[in-house]
């Protein structure tokens, strides 16, 4: 039973889930969209939504809590510069007025490989 159980293994190492987790993350806010497997999708859209409400909440906040937060985001993804400053300057003023749901998951049907479900995971336009 996997009572209490939260998040998913995805068959991989802790670290190797780690390093997925940044790298598609990284590529989600550079694209603004990324095509993935279903399984996938749903386990970097959670971290995703958090990244961005922490970027919306720094927004109007006073200056220690945005170098604060802008940290936190970098750790979250390998200290990348640029991406850090699209996520608060580009991506986070656009949700705003958003309470929430950041991403959009849209199925496409299953890979013609190995039959795994796929999907478009992006960021709504509003």
């Amino acid at each position: 039973m996997r009572h209490k159980v939260a998040g998913k293994k995805l068959n991989r190492t802790s670290a190797q889930r780690g390093s997925l987790r940044r790298t598609m993350l990284k590529q989600l806010f550079e694209h603004e969209r990324i095509r993935t497997t279903r399984a996938k999708a749903e386990f970097i859209r959670r971290p995703a939504e958090k990244i961005i409400t922490l970027a919306k909440r720094a927004h109007d906040a006073e200056p220690e809590r945005q170098v604060h937060a802008r940290r936190l985001v970098a750790a979250r993804l390998d200290n990348n510069r640029d991406i850090v400053k699209k996520i608060f300057d580009d991506i986070a003023p656009r949700y705003l007025d958003r309470p929430g749901g950041y991403t959009r998951m849209l199925k496409l049907g299953p890979r013609r490989s190995d039959a795994a479900d796929m999907v478009i995971l992006e960021l709504v336009e509003e």
